[in-house]
């Protein structure tokens, strides 16, 4: 069975109900789903907050990987009706960057290519490049997931050139030392 309707058009009750029977339907999608409560026009700022609980009753495992897939996403719905600071968004987002760190380590996952991070976003509306799939570190990956834990390869590559550069020196050094 399908739902055959945009979740964004959807009255509280209809999500009760779809939400109830997510397995009957197969183009349910959580993370639409997710996304459709915060853009609903026609919910309030209280039934979009009872929707987004009773949703997180049922998907929350779900829900919080898309602190990893969709960051943005889990944040608005997070914070959906609360008046933050911008030390308490500072906080949110760093609380945020250490889920995404505890599931990837978890998870034992090798890549961070996941939602948003996949896709080249630059902000620019003519980008050519736009929601394109790029590959993880490439020239192209403005969004990427870091932490402050990563190794930097090109300064321990850079490190070990110079180390490298030293060790030939050295024997330079000490036989110009001996023609003197």
């Amino acid at each position: 069975m399908k739902i055959g309707k945009r979740f964004n058009t959807l009255s509280k009750s209809d999500y009760f109900h779809y939400i109830d029977n997510y397995k009957k339907y197969t183009d349910f999608n959580t993370l639409g789903m997710y996304r459709s409560i915060r853009e609903n026009e026609k919910l309030s700022l209280d039934d979009k907050i009872e929707v987004r609980e009773y949703a997180n009753t049922i998907f929350q495992k779900t829900f919080n990987f898309y602190q990893l897939k969709d960051p943005f996403t889990y944040f608005e719905l997070t914070t959906l009706g609360m008046e933050l600071t911008v030390a308490d968004e500072a906080q949110i987002w760093d609380d945020i960057r250490a889920g995404q760190q505890k599931i990837l380590s978890d998870k034992k996952l090798k890549h961070r290519n996941f939602g948003d991070y996949s896709k080249h976003n630059c902000g620019y509306k003519d980008c050519p490049y736009n929601r394109i799939m790029i590959k993880q570190g490439s020239r192209l990956a403005e969004n990427h997931v870091w932490f402050a834990s990563d190794k930097n390869d090109v300064a321990a590559k850079e490190k070990s050139d110079r180390i490298k550069k030293q060790r030939r020196e050295k024997h330079k050094i000490i036989r110009d030392e001996f023609e003197y």
